[in-house]
């Protein structure tokens, strides 16, 4: 049986009234969600030939509250009625058929969807975004910037010490918050190091449907000329995380955002800072110096310019999830050349480049905020069978 209406904006709808029939859908789909439902947006577009109507189901759309409101506001503003209703029972973790529907390969890829992830996938994430960072997935805002060292979480609190900061000690990916009107802060998160921990995190992080996602680690240079500080903006990757590799093969290639890439560039030229763009080599083997003849060789082959454990993680997963997706990385040993990572340098490296490599990611985060309001076009990113949710209101 069809479940009952529950809210509808059906155009035209005046533009002085357009949030306020927003927020009373919005406030619609989160009294069905505490009622025990999952709650379901249809979207009918009389313009589409393939598609006119579409629907999907949500868990806590709370905590997407302000990415639905934005993509709701260009569905109807383009001609869209916009229905939510409550779809089915909510399935409890404990539930026997709860893990089967986590499956992302069950969904069928021939039928057009309005999000990309199915409501128990979402709650199932929201869940564990807040046992591994601390906070709840709430808080969490458009741009996220992630680290693995503590030196940039103490650079973000000096800057902005009114941060929401983790409820516990002792969680695994500890996430701090500075939030703006309409979610249009930065969250950074400490992922710790290795490709498993930036899968996990952006694995979760991905139903919240963030604008941005920028690594600011560390890593190995691998050229002559590079000096300890300088910066790598990684411009492809060599992926040898392997983390990903059953979902995403390793010879699909894998790119950073260009609009962010570009954003980037331009604050490090206003910083007047050395840097050197290039392919980042990214590994699941923190000690590959010790058998060095298959990674060296991939790594010339690929003329890659530095060596990391992360950043092609984040990028095949963003690639995967349509998030849109950069990489800044300082140089802080040169293992090809003499230079180790040791214990008495490192230390004194990392308190001069900290407070600029964090500066230099907020400065592009805030070129895209004032540039691109509605979030980045995503184009490079998007695939044919694209949800129409983040796709504009013209997706087929």
């Amino acid at each position: 049986m069809t479940p009952a209406l529950v809210e509808q904006i059906r155009p035209p709808v005046p533009e002085d009234k357009l949030d306020l029939e927003i927020d009373r859908l919005l406030d619609a789909l989160d009294a069905v969600h505490r009622d025990g439902w999952y709650p379901e947006i249809e979207v009918v577009r009389p313009w589409s030939a393939h598609n006119p109507r579409i629907s999907g189901e949500f868990s806590r759309p709370s905590a997407i509250r302000r990415y639905l409101r934005r993509e709701v506001r260009g569905l109807v503003a383009a001609g869209a009625t916009v229905t939510a209703r409550a779809a089915r029972p909510a399935r409890a973790f404990t539930d026997r058929e709860f893990f089967a529907a986590l499956d992302e390969d069950r969904f069928d890829l021939r039928v057009k969807k309005l999000f990309l992830f199915g409501p128990e996938r979402m709650a199932l994430s929201l869940d564990r975004l807040s046992h591994y960072t601390g906070t709840p997935a709430e808080s969490f805002q458009r741009h996220v910037l992630f680290t693995n060292y503590a030196m940039h979480v103490e650079s973000f609190l000096e800057r902005f010490p009114d941060a929401e900061r983790p409820d516990r000690d002792g969680v695994q990916m500890p996430a701090y918050h500075h939030p703006r009107p309409d979610g249009d802060g930065v969250s950074l998160v400490n992922i710790g190091v290795g490709p498993a921990n930036a899968k996990t995190i952006t694995d979760h992080l991905a139903v919240l449907r963030p604008d941005t996602m920028i690594m600011i680690g560390h890593c190995g240079g691998l050229r002559n000329r590079q000096e300890l500080g300088d910066f790598v903006l990684a411009t492809a990757y060599q992926r040898a995380d392997h983390v990903l590799d059953e979902v995403l093969p390793a010879d699909v290639p894998v790119i950073p955002s260009l609009r962010l890439n570009g954003y980037l560039m331009d604050a490090l030229e206003r910083a007047g800072t050395t840097y050197r763009p290039g392919v980042v080599h990214t590994t699941d083997n923190r000690n590959w110096e010790f058998n060095q003849a298959s990674t060296l060789h991939r790594m010339r082959l690929a003329r890659a310019v530095a060596v990391d454990m992360e950043s092609a993680t984040i990028a095949a997963n963003g690639f995967r999830y349509r998030i849109p997706n950069a990489t800044l990385l300082c140089v802080s040993d040169k293992p090809l050349h003499a230079e180790p990572k040791l214990a008495g340098g490192a230390r004194a490296f990392y308190e001069a480049s900290k407070r600029k490599h964090l500066g230099i990611a907020l400065d592009a985060v805030e070129r895209v905020r004032t540039e691109h309001p509605a979030g980045l076009p995503g184009s490079e990113v998007r695939s044919a069978d694209e949800p129409l949710l983040g796709n504009g209101p013209d997706g087929a």
